[in-house]
């Protein structure tokens, strides 16, 4: 029994050592679309992708939104699937996709009703899609912005967007949310000023413009980078400051950052 506890206290310290410390605490794993890598053969943005992503208590799991043409919200990156643009259709025939894991393409209350019946402390972190116009990704963003508040769930979703329009009109209506930029385009600065909440921005672009953290945390605002497999890119962004990591390996990078 000593032997034992003392294997585990050695095996425990060995890998705290692996951790960096200013790490532990600090920067948060989202998964990409949900972990969707957990068992071989899941789909990506499905009921289980994000039910893998709370077993986890992963910061976040990610899901993309589109907008049907009887103004439901469907969960998938693509605007297409199996042939099927999701703008053109009604909710019954996109509900009728079915998903490489055998699954119903989900609509957002359904992974909104994982989440409202889960004790995890995983938030679902929505991506609201550019639509085929502006008007279309503002009533996109406007009809989450509705279905999140309808369910009681502002606390456990944060928002995110390549359109300005989206973003904007996702702060507008909901001033308390979290919500994020994504196309890279935009300083620090300029997105606070629009109620602009974080920015989540790839790598690149955060080598080309490192002084972002800086700036970024300057004035309230969060720091995501996107979308982040490799585990010397994770130990990059870990010791640069980044709040939180977009990857499709999660458990990957919960072991880097300590969570």
């Amino acid at each position: 029994m000593k032997k034992t506890f003392l294997l585990t206290a050695l095996l425990t310290v060995g890998l705290a050592a692996l951790v960096p410390a200013t790490a532990q605490g600090q920067t948060k794993t989202i998964a990409h679309r949900g972990f969707w890598t957990a068992v071989a053969g899941q789909a990506q943005n499905s009921r289980a992708s994000l039910r893998a992503a709370q077993a986890m208590k992963c910061y976040g799991s990610e899901t993309d939104v589109w907008l049907t043409t009887d103004g439901v919200l469907m969960a998938n990156h693509d605007e297409s699937y199996d042939d099927v643009s999701i703008q053109s259709v009604t909710s019954r025939k996109a509900k009728s996709l079915i998903l490489s894991n055998g699954e119903h393409m989900p609509t957002l209350q359904d992974l909104l009703e994982i989440l409202k019946a889960s004790e995890s402390p995983t938030k679902l972190i929505i991506e609201v899609k550019t639509h085929k116009s502006v008007e279309l990704t503002r009533k996109a963003a406007a009809s989450t912005v509705a279905l999140v508040k309808k369910m009681n769930l502002e606390a456990k979703v944060e928002y995110i967007a390549f359109s300005l329009d989206a973003c904007k009109e996702i702060a507008a209506l909901d001033p308390q949310a979290k919500v994020a930029y994504l196309n890279c385009d935009l300083s620090p600065e300029e997105l606070h000023a629009v109620g602009v909440t974080g920015i989540d921005y790839t790598l690149n672009a955060m080598h080309e413009n490192p002084s972002y953290y800086k700036d970024s945390h300057k004035l309230g605002m969060t720091v995501n980078v996107w979308t982040i497999d490799d585990r010397d890119e994770i130990s990059e962004l870990i010791k640069a400051g980044a709040d939180y990591i977009t990857t499709n390996y999660p458990e990957r990078t919960m072991r880097l950052t300590g969570e």
